[in-house]
């Protein structure tokens, strides 16, 4: 290579460098803003929650535990975590689920990555005026759990939607608010 290539060359390499290392990352402030103010919507999870489940199993067998529910806000209120657990007659847990909620302001859309009964996913969420919907794609199925809330009451009903059929019902719970929780955010770790 010739003396004035190779001197052209180091300038070009150290201006694209020089200007790559002159932009910086998108300051995230707007982007936590956002996320933190659509998390709103779902503070009325917030807390801890108790009550009856009933799931409805292959040949009609029912399934009753004791449902719980426990709900708070993570990263400063930019995201939501839920996790759920069902206690069979005998105490023992028969069920246990955690889901993230998050929010992407890029696409103006609520997601949940749950994690249950060995599986884990994440599935689209839409906040009603009265709770939520998410769903869970399932083959020719949609898997379909619509949530109300209203006077400490949050009832869920889990529905395989298939088209042009009516959604069959499998799954029903209705859990009362119990208390407050500080949980998951109590207990970080300090710098000291």
């Amino acid at each position: 290579m010739r003396p004035l290539s190779v001197i052209a060359l180091t300038l070009t390499v150290t201006s694209c460098a020089g200007s790559a290392l002159a932009q910086s990352p998108p300051d995230p402030t707007a982007r936590i803003a956002q996320q933190k103010a659509a998390m709103k919507a779902l503070a009325w999870m917030d807390g801890v929650w108790r009550g009856p489940a009933v799931t409805t199993g292959p040949g009609g067998r029912k399934i009753e535990v004791t449902q719980t529910e426990r709900s708070g806000p993570l990263l400063d209120g930019a995201v939501h975590v839920v996790e759920g657990r069902g206690y069979k007659a005998d105490g023992s847990t028969g069920f246990n689920a955690l889901g993230i909620i998050s929010y992407d302001p890029d696409k103006a859309a609520y997601s949940m990555r749950s994690y249950a009964m060995g599986q884990v996913g994440d599935f689209p969420m839409t906040v009603t005026p009265t709770g939520a919907v998410w769903t869970i794609p399932a083959g020719p199925a949609t898997i379909r759990y619509t949530i109300t809330t209203k006077d400490g009451v949050w009832h869920e009903i889990g529905e395989r939607v298939v088209e042009g059929q009516p959604p069959m019902a499998f799954f029903e719970m209705t859990l009362k608010r119990v208390g407050d929780s500080t949980w998951p955010a109590a207990g970080a770790i300090t710098p000291e």
